[in-house]
């Protein structure tokens, strides 16, 4: 047996490969040949951490349901509850009666405290009214629309109706962007859906845009009228009729839309 103060060979794990040291320190030499890599002192691979939290949050999200139907269609009815409700009057040129139809409507949700939850316009079906400028020093062209007729205005504000509009022809975007489109009479209505046949040939448009055209005497119920009439012929009593005609139906109207409304959120 050999005595413990014999030199001997030891394996240092902390040198390079192929380095051995001889006891004592002072007689060290090098191999040559590297050292075998089954000799090679390699320390043990730990196994990966796995989070508790990660591993509850993981688990958590398995169990939870998938959201059902009747949840996905309550987020979308709250969804369209937030969104104004956007109402666009048509009539001809754009200066006389849907002018007006704008201003009273306008004023009656103001008066209700509802200004937040509408988006509210007007429009004429031609672009009659426009008029184009020229800008000389910048090369500019434009079309600017002009005020509603003076009488118009004038009878608005004898009953605290401010008609502030400025007119524009109605336009493609109109069928996506309003919920409701209201003609003041039956050429309106079919000038209206004749445009929109058209232009959903050249882009794509809702396929039930025609069913947010609806006439604006089929709010009325106090009066029996089907259409209001062009007053811009006439007097100033064709005026203060076309006003009767409006305060009638939009009051009916954002009565219509509230309970629609409603029952959308509740549903």
């Amino acid at each position: 047996m050999m005595a413990s103060s014999a030199p001997y060979l030891r394996i240092c794990h902390h040198e390079l490969a192929g380095t051995f040291t001889i006891n004592p320190p002072a007689q060290s030499f090098h191999l040559s040949r590297p050292l075998p890599k089954s000799l090679h002192l390699r320390r043990p691979r730990r196994s990966p951490r796995v989070s508790k939290t990660s591993t509850v949050r993981s688990s958590a999200a398995m169990d939870s349901p998938a959201p059902s139907s009747t949840s996905a269609a309550a987020a979308a009815a709250a969804a369209a509850e937030k969104k104004p409700f956007s109402v666009l009057f048509v009539c001809l040129g754009n200066i006389c009666r849907s002018p007006a139809a704008e201003g009273v409507f306008r004023n009656l949700v103001k008066t209700r405290g509802l200004d937040s939850e509408f988006v509210i316009d007007s429009a004429g079906t031609i672009g009659y009214h426009e008029i184009l400028k020229i800008g000389f020093f910048f090369g500019g062209i434009e079309l600017k629309g002009n005020k509603a007729d003076p009488r118009m205005r004038s009878a608005g504000r004898n009953r605290g109706v401010e008609i502030t509009s400025i007119s524009r022809p109605i336009r493609p975007s109109d069928f996506r962007e309003f919920d409701l489109i209201l003609p003041m009479d039956l050429q309106n209505r079919d000038d209206i859906i004749a445009a929109y046949e058209r232009w959903s040939f050249k882009e794509p448009l809702p396929k039930d845009a025609e069913k947010k055209v609806k006439l604006m005497c089929s709010y009325c119920k106090k009066h029996k009228e089907t259409e209001v009439p062009d007053p811009y012929y006439g007097g100033q009593q064709g005026f203060e009729k076309v006003l009767d005609l409006l305060e009638d139906a939009c009051e009916s109207l954002l009565d219509s839309i509230l309970s629609e409304k409603g029952q959308a959120s509740t549903q």
